[in-house]
């Protein structure tokens, strides 16, 4: 049986959802000894190393049609990463993944403001529901010395919906595998003064760790751009949501953290209120294509 093009958006944004939390895994050990903005720049180069060999393949098939978009695409997603990057090594993978939660709903008011479509009512309600959960997962943690770092991985979350909405607009006319490759040549161009600052040597694992990452995070966005292709960007958003059981295996494994309560119940709020817009999403859509 041959699936929907909704469907294999959603398997190609499930598949990206494993890898980016095995690579959230890897970059949190390696931020904890290693400066953070250097380890943005050395992710996002090893990125574009292992995409290389593609590259001299057939050099002409990674010639974007909108170098401008590229561009503009790489500065927002760096300005989002650097508050992400800032954030990772102070908080547990399954807070960072909660917060990251509130990115659907961001989409969805940008794609409102930014392409058109209108904020109905049930869209405000669904964002204030979101954001209702986000002080769930936030507020007990900003009394204590950390919680500042929670503010700042919260701030990541709308620059990143910018430059996923970017990416669907770019997706129009670009292949994903340009995509992917010029988000991993502009990052580095934008990282690189950041990673000169503070340039530390790393290890010898180290470096292998960020050639996995390099794999992973490239694969990771493909698959993501691949799904954004496939399916309207709000379809794949609910999948997300698998991202925490994910975080939260292998912040117990890796890290031996422990999700707080606050957390969990904070995630949830923001995922009823994401998978409720979903399906009146989902209503509205079929009720105007009859």
């Amino acid at each position: 049986m041959r699936l929907s093009s909704t469907a294999r958006g959603m398997l190609w944004a499930a598949l990206a959802g494993v890898l980016f939390s095995t690579l959230n895994s890897i970059l949190r050990n390696i931020t904890l000894n290693l400066d953070v903005y250097e380890s943005l720049f050395l992710r996002y180069s090893f990125g574009l190393l292992v995409m290389l060999p593609w590259f001299f393949r057939n050099p002409g098939a990674f010639v974007p049609k909108d170098v401008k978009g590229q561009f503009w695409r790489g500065a927002v997603h760096t300005g989002g990463l650097m508050f992400w990057f800032t954030a990772l090594p102070h908080i547990t993978l399954a807070d960072m993944t909660a917060l990251s939660f509130t990115g659907p709903i961001f989409i969805m008011l940008g794609a409102a403001w930014f392409l058109g479509e209108k904020m109905r009512a049930d869209r405000w309600v669904a964002a204030l529901l979101g954001f209702a959960g986000v002080l769930v997962v936030v507020g007990p943690q900003l009394s204590g010395s950390g919680g500042v770092y929670t503010l700042v991985m919260l701030a990541s979350s709308p620059m990143f919906a910018a430059s996923f909405l970017i990416t669907k607009a770019l997706t129009r006319y670009e292949s994903p595998s340009v995509i992917v490759f010029w988000q991993a040549l502009t990052v580095s161009l934008f990282g690189l003064p950041m990673a000169i600052y503070g340039w530390q040597s790393p290890t010898l694992m180290q470096w292998i760790s960020f050639l996995v990452a390099g794999v992973l995070g490239s694969v990771g966005h493909y698959c993501l751009t691949r799904g954004f292709r496939a399916a309207d960007i709000s379809a794949t958003q609910s999948l997300r949501f698998l991202d925490l059981v994910w975080a939260t295996l292998l912040g117990w494994l890796v890290f031996s953290d422990v999700p707080r309560t606050t957390t969990l119940l904070g995630a949830l709020v923001i995922m009823l209120s994401t998978l409720w817009i979903a399906r009146r999403e989902s209503r509205q859509r079929i009720a105007k294509s009859d």
